[in-house]
């Protein structure tokens, strides 16, 4: 019986040998398989935080894009309003300067129209002026021939022809600057 008790006791520790190296491989089974779970876990937890971080990253830059859309968009009504007053002062100066234009267009045709009026004035004047002194003249030349009593009547009458054409020849003169003098007053109206 020893026999058997040694051989089983033999056994029994061949067999709680075989129990504690199978147990020892089963502990560093468990060992490695929670190491790898760690690790998986791990893994798994940078892998979420990477992709937290980068939809994070996405949603701060679409947010960005989102408050520059709603700023320029707030903007713009104000862009529009600042491009149409500039576009109306342009138009508004454009149309000053069309105006003083016209004015100075005015007065410079006003201007011409006066110092026609005033040269026409002149020229009647004038010629007023030389048809009193040719009548003058004449005058002063019967006068004197009427007063130095020339005895020949053919120099009196030549004298007389010669007054009579100086006078016919005024008298053309005269309606020459008269036939002028209405065509510039014609002028004036255009």
């Amino acid at each position: 019986m020893r026999r058997d008790y040694n051989n089983q006791m033999s056994a029994d520790t061949e067999t709680a040998s075989n129990g504690s190296a199978e147990v020892r491989d089963l502990k560093k089974t468990v060992f490695a398989l929670r190491e790898e779970l760690e690790r998986s876990r791990r893994d798994t937890a940078e892998a979420v935080r990477q992709g937290v971080s980068g939809a994070n990253a996405e949603i701060a830059q679409l947010k960005a894009t989102i408050s520059a859309l709603r700023d320029e968009l707030q903007e713009w009504p104000l862009r529009r309003d600042e491009a149409a007053r500039l576009a109306q002062a342009a138009n508004l100066d454009e149309i000053k300067q069309l105006k003083d234009t016209v004015a100075a267009l005015r007065d410079a045709l006003e201007a011409a129209r006066l110092q026609e009026e005033t040269a026409v004035r002149q020229a009647m004047v004038g010629a007023q002026d030389e048809i009193a002194q040719l009548r003058t003249t004449a005058s002063t030349l019967r006068t004197s021939l009427e007063q130095a009593g020339f005895s020949k009547q053919s120099e009196i009458a030549a004298a007389r022809a010669q007054d009579h054409a100086e006078l016919v020849q005024l008298q053309a003169t005269v309606r020459a600057l008269r036939d002028q003098l209405p065509a510039a007053p014609a002028k004036q109206a255009k």
